[in-house]
């Protein structure tokens, strides 16, 4: 029998009348699963035994007090509130987004007591999750907050990682959001990532301009020759390897992003359209930049679908277990990078 440590993997509910409660359960449904690592869903049971039931989905669950260790080779469910849910899929109501906050803050909090080893999340809604507690455009800056770090926004995939300057802000503020200490801060998110979370010890990374065409020689603007040339003459004199800015409109078409570990976008769908569009379903939005690691796969909500048993549950499973390779990656990494020339003191005996 093998009684070596699992990694423990939190899990939050995201919006219920969403799809993420069936890409998890679809994902735990494969009993194999178990033997890579514990999961910790935090939810309700009541509404999780619903939810497979209506979806037609076999698997177990245990519940476990907040403060117990998970039990090996169970999912393990931690009540977050009592009161009865009643779900209504596809309806982004004010109920399912208190249900999604209190899964995240409950997590997280799990997370940041060190009672899990990594947090997978399931999607929320950004408009119903608001209170008084969240107010932030998104997952990477709550996790920022509530780690006390400079977060990066970063999709991740077996062939194209794609990190973010800006994120979720609208673009009319995109531009006023980009200055050359944000692109260096960003940039060196990214480099430490792929070193410390992916084992990429010298990374190759591409920059996309700001504007089209890199500006044309300012025909078309020169924020590129103020902001980001400036910015990455600086980022290279400290042997990064940095590369650009290149024209986003033929960058990835043209398959130029394959030379490159990663790509440095300037703003939200500059950088995801392309990532999604090459890369949907199998690819990962991971939080990089922070002590602690979290994951959740590259779609929405789903309302559309939702309980219809048509959610593709491929980039959940891969939040998974991206999340176990950085771990375990940064477990290495600090092996690595301990002095291996400390020596014990011994006592010299003189004969």
């Amino acid at each position: 029998m093998n009684n070596k440590p699992l990694p423990i993997v939190g899990i939050s509910c995201g919006d219920p009348n969403g799809i993420g409660i069936e890409v998890i359960l679809k994902t735990l449904s494969d009993k194999r699963i178990l033997s890579f690592f514990t999961p910790v869903i935090f939810c309700n049971i009541n509404l999780l035994i619903d939810q497979k039931k209506l979806l037609g989905i076999d698997l177990d669950f245990i519940k476990i007090e907040k403060n117990k260790l998970p039990i090996k080779g169970k999912i393990n469910v931690v009540n977050v509130w009592q009161e009865k849910f009643e779900t209504c899929f596809g309806d982004p109501s004010i109920e399912s987004g208190k249900i999604s906050y209190l899964s995240l803050e409950a997590s997280a909090t799990s997370l940041a007591e060190n009672k899990i080893d990594v947090l997978v999340t399931a999607p929320i809604n950004k408009n119903n999750i608001q209170n008084e507690n969240f107010e932030f455009p998104g997952h990477t800056d709550y996790l920022a907050k509530k780690f006390e770090g400079k977060s990066l926004m970063f999709m991740v995939s077996e062939d194209l990682k794609v990190g973010l300057v800006t994120d979720h802000i609208p673009i009319k503020k995109v531009h006023s959001n980009i200055t050359k200490d944000k692109v260096k801060e960003k940039f060196l998110l990214i480099n430490e990532s792929l070193i410390k979370d992916f084992g990429i010890q010298r990374p190759k990374i591409a920059v996309l301009s700001i504007d089209p065409h890199v500006g044309d020689g300012g025909t078309i603007g020169d924020d590129d020759d103020k902001i980001l040339k400036p910015a990455l003459k600086e980022i290279s004199e400290t042997e990064n390897f940095v590369f650009g800015p290149f024209s986003s409109d033929s960058f990835f078409g043209s398959g130029l992003y394959k030379k490159y570990d990663a790509v440095l976008a300037i703003y939200h769908d500059q950088g995801l359209i392309p990532f999604k569009t090459l890369s949907f379903g199998e690819g990962v939005n991971y939080t990089a930049g922070l002590t602690k690691i979290r994951t959740s796969p590259d779609h929405g909500t789903g309302y559309d679908i939702a309980g219809k048993g048509l959610a593709d549950n491929t980039s959940f499973k891969k939040a998974i277990f991206s999340a176990i390779e950085i771990l375990n990656s940064r477990k290495l990494n600090e092996i690595l990078n301990k002095n291996p020339l400390s020596v014990k003191k011994t006592k010299t005996v003189n004969k």
